[in-house]
């Protein structure tokens, strides 16, 4: 049995690449996060921390944390030092990205430097294939942040079911945002998905910095 550790921020994109990843077999010993200490990592979405290990508890799977910066460059030093405590007791690393090409190739190259398999199982993927299959394994997915025109504050911690999915559709066709988000547009956290022994409820407030731009504050997990 193939043995990886997956790169998790607890958002959409890693949530649904740990699903298949299991899906297919493969037995994953890790989750590893990089903690940005800006809002605006080059690489990396900035998630809550108790939510994070939280999900991580659901889950069942070890996490495993470190800080970085969000600079452009040091991002990949930090990304290179968390694989490296993992290197010897796994096969490969799995990443969540769709079409990224600027974090794929950094992960991939401090992959081939530690002879791990790189994998990408959502590599690709539409925005629509995504949230189909978000939407029917049940996931429950909210907005964190939000950096963008037409996605009003009010979306802020409310789950995306179909109905919701079906305004943002309509509101990025108005707007031209990505509904990937990978543009940086917004950021997810998912609060249940297959795996989870039970569903995470948050307490929260919002902060906002102008018309466009507004992030979760998570008082309590529970």
């Amino acid at each position: 049995m193939e043995r990886v550790a997956v790169m998790f921020s607890g958002g959409k994109d890693s949530c649904l690449a740990l699903r298949k990843t299991l899906a297919q077999g493969k037995k994953v010993l890790f989750l590893l996060s990089l903690l940005p200490e800006n809002e605006d990592s080059w690489m990396f979405h900035k998630p809550d921390i108790n939510l994070l290990k939280r999900q991580a508890e659901e889950l069942g799977i070890q996490l495993i944390i470190e800080k970085t910066r969000g600079e452009k460059e040091k991002g990949r030093e930090d990304l290179e030092k968390l694989i490296e405590n993992v290197k010897a007791k796994v096969d490969g690393i799995v990443a969540g990205g769709i079409k990224s090409n600027y974090q794929a190739k950094r992960i991939k190259l401090i992959c081939e430097k530690f002879n791990l398999k790189f994998t990408a199982p959502l590599w690709n993927y539409s925005s629509e294939e995504i949230w189909n299959e978000l939407l029917k394994e049940k996931f429950q997915v909210i907005l964190t942040k939000i950096s963008c025109e037409g996605i009003g504050k009010e979306w802020i911690g409310k789950i995306i079911k179909k109905e919701e999915f079906k305004k943002l559709q309509t509101l990025s066709k108005r707007y031209k945002f990505q509904m990937d988000f990978e543009g940086g547009e917004a950021e997810t956290a998912v609060l249940f998905m297959p795996k989870f022994k039970k569903n995470i409820k948050i307490d929260f407030d919002i902060k906002s910095e102008g018309e466009y731009r507004h992030f979760i504050k998570i008082k309590r997990v529970h």
